[in-house]
């Protein structure tokens, strides 16, 4: 390759930037109609999807993935419906392109406004989860951005086969099929190259493991937006419905253990927990989980394992809790702030001044008052889907729909209004 020639990463990425600009200039019907068009693609792409997935279900097994990775890499009729389906909501959400989100005249006649705008070219970096090619895609789009897309090699063949429906669908709108660009070199040395061009993307998301978000996080020269891993708590308060507690504590840890919003660390409050923990722990242990423990909660059930402080640093992506009584809210609280991914956070109670306290002490993305972890989700919020949850404190945090992708700049009109009198005077 000559100096002149850009590289695959540089080349590919200045056709997506020109396709962001296709895409910012359609209205928001015809966006709308477009990620209606790729649902119906996907769907009628279904078998071709399935098999695909199956060659890299294969390859990851015979490469000895197990457990939370192999489970995110998994597409079956049911999930590929949950794609299709969540294409179309996002199509059907209000359109925040063009959105006034604050509008003023001022005494000298002139009006003001913020108004939200398309990002441009989103780079999306993430592992093992295929639905989040379309998901990304569906939202980028929806929102007037392009997406340039980098999945994992195990997901490869998975990554392709959704790629080639969406890219069908922008074909039947005469649109290049940049504006949904999949890196489908898997070296990692186009990552890299992909995070220094500050000239051609605007946002970079990672999606994946810790060790791929620090990676991303440490070596980009773009911005980027991130969440490294989800420590989250539920606090068992003294006040709390023993049930519900024990529904909440189930749910959050074994509907889903591999997923960012599933519990990690159990907190109880310890006027609660003689008579509650043992029982809550049993029932999960019989549903397959394992519990690590203080000395406290060693002591009501013996069949524990020692928690370290690690244990209550560690996103597990496993049906592994751990558990920690403690004497107050307060202590709760300080638990969660010296442990917390800012994530998600959960109180169980029937005390509405220790659920005010609780939401009020802790800085988390999502804080849930007696309902699961689980629904810290773009989806279960009503964004339709989410491109990512961030635990960055920037314009977004928490799960990222639409106007996340978007940013707001200021409109002013005027009729011919200028800061100084004379700056309007002949020479």
């Amino acid at each position: 390759m000559s100096a002149d020639t850009p590289s695959y990463i540089r080349g590919l990425a200045t056709r997506a930037r020109a396709a962001s600009l296709a895409i910012a200039a359609l209205d928001a019907g015809r966006r709308a109609a477009l990620l209606e068009a790729m649902a119906e693609s996907v769907a009628a792409g279904r078998a071709g999807i399935l098999e695909a997935n199956a060659r890299d279900m294969q390859r990851a097994r015979e490469a000895g993935t197990t457990g939370a990775m192999l489970d995110r890499l998994a597409l079956d009729d049911a999930r590929l419906d949950g794609i299709v389906q969540a294409i179309g909501e996002i199509a059907a959400l209000p359109d925040p392109v063009g959105q006034v989100t604050r509008s003023e005249t001022h005494p000298n006649g002139m009006t003001v406004e913020k108004v939200r705008i398309p990002l441009g070219l989103i780079a999306m970096i993430y592992e093992a989860r295929p639905n989040v090619t379309a998901d990304a895609a569906a939202l980028c789009l929806r929102a007037g951005n392009a997406v340039l897309l980098r999945g994992g090699s195990e997901a490869r063949e998975s990554n392709i086969a959704i790629a080639r429906c969406l890219h069908s669908a922008l074909a039947r709108f005469g649109l290049p099929a940049e504006a949904v660009a999949l890196v489908e070199d898997t070296a990692r040395e186009h990552v890299l190259e992909l995070l220094q061009l500050t000239d051609l993307v605007d946002l970079a998301i990672p999606r994946g493991g810790e060790r791929l978000i620090r990676f991303v996080a440490e070596n980009a020269r773009v911005p980027v937006i991130k969440h490294y891993k989800g420590v989250c708590h539920l606090y068992v308060d003294a006040a709390a419905d023993p049930l519900l507690a024990t529904r909440l504590a189930v749910d959050g840890k074994l509907s889903r253990p591999g997923v960012c919003n599933a519990l990690e660390t159990l907190l109880v409050h310890a006027d609660i927990a003689p008579d509650w923990l043992p029982g809550a722990l049993q029932v999960l242990v019989e549903r397959g989980a394992e519990i690590r423990g203080c000395e406290r909660t060693r002591a009501l059930f013996p069949q524990a394992k020692a928690a370290t402080d690690d244990d209550y640093d560690a996103e597990y992506l496993a049906p592994i809790l751990a558990v920690r009584v403690v004497d107050s809210l307060d202590a709760a609280v300080a638990h969660i702030q010296r442990h917390t991914s800012d994530h998600t956070e959960v109180i169980c109670t029937r005390d509405d001044a220790a659920a005010a306290g609780f939401v009020a002490a802790v800085r988390s993305s999502a804080v849930m008052v007696n309902a699961s972890s689980r629904f810290n989700d773009g989806g279960q919020l009503g964004l339709g889907a989410e491109i990512g949850i961030s635990t960055t404190r920037l314009h977004a945090y928490g799960p990222m729909g639409l106007e996340s992708l978007t940013i707001e700049r200021w409109v002013v009109r005027g009729n011919g209004q200028v800061r100084h009198p004379e700056s309007g005077q002949a020479a």
